[in-house]
Formats: C-alpha cells, sequence, structure tokens
C-alpha cells in the first residue's frame, strides 16, 4: 500500500538528526540552523515529494522540500489567491 511518505527512504534527511529540521523560532540561531536543513535539501533526490507530501498533509512545522513554515504558507496563500482567480474568471 502506498503512503504519502513513502519518499523517506530515498531522503538525504534519513541520516541526519530530524531536530535539524525543526528549529525553534526563524530567527537568530534558529536562521542559521533553517539554512543549514535547507543545504541537506538542496543535495536530495526527493525534495519535490517531501515538499508534496508536507503541504498535502497541512505540516505547519520544520523544513520541509527546502522550505520554511513560512515559505510553505505564502506558497499556500499563493496557490489559493490563483485558485480563486481563475474560478471567478471562469464565472465571467
Amino acid at each position: 500500500m502506498s503512503s504519502a511518505f513513502d519518499w523517506r527512504a530515498k531522503a538525504a534527511c534519513r541520516d541526519k538528526d530530524p531536530e535539524l529540521f525543526f528549529p525553534i523560532g526563524n530567527t537568530g540561531a534558529a536562521y542559521q540552523q533553517i539554512e543549514e536543513a535547507k543545504a541537506v535539501c538542496r543535495t536530495c533526490k526527493v525534495i519535490d515529494a517531501c515538499l508534496k507530501c508536507a503541504l498535502d498533509t497541512n505540516q505547519d512545522y520544520g523544513v520541509w522540500g527546502g522550505l520554511s513554515e513560512d515559505e510553505r504558507r505564502a506558497l499556500k496563500r499563493r496557490a489559493m489567491r490563483a485558485r480563486r482567480s481563475q474560478a471567478m474568471q471562469m464565472q465571467i
């Protein structure tokens, strides 16, 4: 049976400390930690599957698919605005 998390066996982060990907906050030392986590993500073959999983399962915390919490929220907002705009265009 396929799972939203099947990609994890191939992930570059599988041998890293999970805490690296879940910093507390987003400034100072946490900002550096986020950048270190993203550096691991940039080397990953399954970065797109990871990001899709995070978005599909509403992961609110941590670095997933090379994006921070704030970046994923912004991505969701842009997608929502695009869907609303498209829906409005179809009504015209």
